[in-house]
């Protein structure tokens, strides 16, 4: 493992604004928005090979960034805007008001071009020369006139790779939208950089009275959020991080193979999808290599493995697919740690998340049925052994195209300031139907997941 470079050079900082004639917008906080309202934020990484010199980058591609995204955010004014957050009476909301905007820094990496093909890799890399290339949201300010405090929910950072690329880092506060939010709103901006005013999308849909509310768990969210007194968002993750990242492939052939094999143990009983399988696999990998990674686990020690689930379609009504905002649900599998650190864990891992997808997730009305009480039942989940995913199949990260053709690599930073072990899922770059899995651990582990991983694959 080679270190990159260290250190860059901002070349510009500046703020962009939506194009003119936007609106003042406030949207309030529902209950799926509360459950966010402390997370760290969520940081994203694309690099583009797309060579160009100094001059170029800051006088073509930066305005033309700039102005890009000013036009895109009169489709998405909340990103612009903040997070009111109540210091006496009041409920949180998202306000975007005359003269707001997003924070842009346009940056030069001072590395070799060789820095670039290090961090689009998929081998081992310092987690911590990620972090140089995603920027920081902009600190909470007092508002005087609210009593409230301000929170950016947006921040953006342009890095130029001499001669090689262009790296786009994202920072956003959870509390702003999900990863279908964001991830839309990314690809409007690619759009739009890359067709103008040909640009198609959908446009995000913001009304929140379509979500129906009986139980008040708005309120009752509001009440146990409030109780906490944070006050302030989590920071993301703290440098240095003492892990590495490393990307792992799983092809389509090894996804069927392992479909395959749980279809002849499990016929038909369980949801068996290629997110059923994945999972499956990681959670047997990360467990069976947890000796050679140096951790002591009990075989008696009970483990989670969670993931959130779109609930767009889940609600009732359902909300558009373009629904503008948080918008999932929350399930999790239980087992011991030696069940599926032993032989057979994978089935018994498949057999979990299939069921619970099959039961609780697919199943009409289930997956908000004890949404009252996520807080109180999800919460302990972070101070167990847990695991987590961040991202989706679904989403097609490498679709983002600002004009400069698919992204060379995806990666997931804020993974590294999970409290619990988390994987950033997507779809493969350059295997169709495959899958790629982040994972940002020690060196050790990420060695030790390595070896299992692969060998298990070579058994297949």
């Amino acid at each position: 493992m080679t270190a990159t470079t260290k250190s860059l050079s901002v070349l510009r900082r500046c703020t962009v604004a939506p194009a003119s004639d936007a609106a003042e917008q406030s949207l309030p906080l529902n209950y799926f928005d509360m459950f966010w309202l402390y997370f760290h934020p969520i940081e994203r990484l694309l690099f583009y090979k797309h060579p160009c010199s100094a001059a170029d980058f800051m006088e073509t591609i930066a305005p033309h960034l700039e102005n890009s995204l000013s036009q895109t955010l009169r489709h998405y004014l909340p990103l612009a805007g903040n997070l009111f957050y109540p210091l006496d009476s009041g409920k949180p909301e998202l306000r975007y008001l005359s003269g707001d905007s997003v924070a842009v820094t346009f940056a030069e990496s001072n590395g070799a071009a060789a820095d670039f093909d290090y961090l689009t890799g998929n081998h081992p890399r310092e987690a911590d020369d990620f972090h140089l290339f995603v920027p920081k949201l902009p600190e909470s300010t007092a508002d005087s006139g609210s009593g409230c405090k301000k929170f950016p929910l947006l921040a953006i950072q342009v890095t130029h790779f001499p001669a090689i690329g262009i790296a786009i880092g994202v920072s956003n506060h959870h509390v702003a939208g999900d990863a279908s939010s964001i991830v839309g709103f990314l690809k409007a901006w690619s759009s739009t950089a890359k067709l103008g005013g040909e640009a198609e999308f959908a446009p995000p849909f913001y009304d929140r009275s379509v979500l129906k509310d009986p139980t008040g768990r708005t309120e009752i969210y509001w009440n146990q959020m409030r109780s906490l007194k944070f006050g302030e968002s989590q920071p993301g993750p703290i440098t240095p991080t003492n892990k590495v990242r490393a990307t792992f492939i799983l092809q389509k052939t090894d996804i069927e193979k392992l479909k395959k094999q749980v279809m002849e143990r499990e016929p038909d009983s369980i949801h068996l999808s290629s997110f059923t399988v994945t999972i499956a696999y990681f959670w047997s990998c990360i467990d069976r290599s947890t000796a050679e990674a140096g951790e002591q686990i009990g075989d008696e020690d009970t483990e989670f493995f969670g993931f959130a689930v779109d609930a767009r379609s889940r609600t009732d009504p359902p909300l558009p697919a373009a629904y503008f905002g948080n918008c999932v649900g929350f399930v999790a599998a239980e087992s011991r740690h030696g069940v599926i650190r032993g032989e057979g864990g994978f089935f018994t891992a498949a057999k979990l998340v299939g069921e619970l997808i099959r039961d609780k997730v697919n199943k009409k009305g289930e997956l908000l049925s004890d949404a009252d009480e996520w807080l109180v039942k999800f919460g302990p989940l972070l101070t167990s052994r847990a695991f987590g995913v961040s991202g989706s199949p679904k989403f097609d990260v490498y679709g983002v195209d600002f004009g400069w053709g698919k992204a060379a690599k995806y990666e997931a930073v804020s993974i590294d300031g999970d409290p619990n072990v988390s994987i950033s899922l997507c779809k493969s770059r350059d295997f169709e139907g495959g899958l790629e899995l982040g994972v940002s651990l020690s060196k050790r582990a990420v060695d030790a997941f390595a070896a299992a991983f692969y060998h298990g694959l070579k058994t297949l």
